[in-house]
């Protein structure tokens, strides 16, 4: 319950601070289209969605009610995005504000799963990575750099193991990342992320 509240504080916090940008400067800091009826169009994890003036956030066609969590990257996105642009310069996750006080989580809810999923078959991050519209990153035995949001790449590294070392895989960023979410938003995302690659590998 606890967990849920803050959730709930943290999407409280988010659609105020998105209310209080004006809502035709965001598309070209963000990637994200206006619609004549008001409603911001935006594209996350391969599908569309509505954010109407209020902060409200639907999954057009789909009944079901948008997680928590993703109603709050978007808006995040939203209010923070800006017009810096893709710099293609890597960091790793502890590179980012304040990184090193999030690492363990991160590494927990995303770098463990994706080298547990990938790391016997590193080959099949890049087919699970082409099908959520991935481009090849020339980075370890496999990259590859999916855009969660328009502005935002995100780029999955893995190592296959041998008879001495086991397979370990990374998740980079780049370095325009902060321009665009808060730091903890990362780590969420990249879990976000590795969960829709599983799902890309099991179709």
């Amino acid at each position: 319950m606890s967990k849920n509240y803050n959730y709930e504080v943290t999407l409280r916090e988010a659609m105020r601070r998105f209310c209080e940008r004006e809502i035709t400067a965001i598309p070209s800091l963000t990637g994200a289209t206006l619609g004549e009826d008001g409603q911001l169009q935006l594209k996350f994890l391969n599908r569309t969605y509505s954010i109407d003036p209020s902060g409200q956030v639907v999954l057009p066609g789909d009944q079901e009610e948008v997680p928590l969590t993703i109603k709050i990257l978007l808006l995040h996105y939203l209010a923070q995005g800006s017009e810096t642009i893709v710099q293609d310069k890597f960091v790793s996750f502890k590179e980012l504000p304040g990184g090193t006080i999030y690492i363990q989580p991160f590494t927990n809810r995303a770098i463990r799963p994706l080298v547990s999923l990938f790391g016997d078959n590193p080959q099949a991050l890049s087919t699970a990575g082409s099908k959520l519209g991935g481009v090849t990153a020339k980075l370890g035995d496999v990259g590859i750099t999916l855009y969660p949001f328009p502005r935002v790449p995100v780029t999955f590294v893995l190592w296959g193991g041998d008879d001495e070392f086991p397979p370990s895989g990374n998740i980079l960023f780049d370095s325009s990342a902060p321009q665009f979410l808060p730091t903890e938003d990362y780590a969420v995302l990249a879990s976000l992320m590795v969960a829709e690659l599983k799902r890309a590998k099991s179709e």
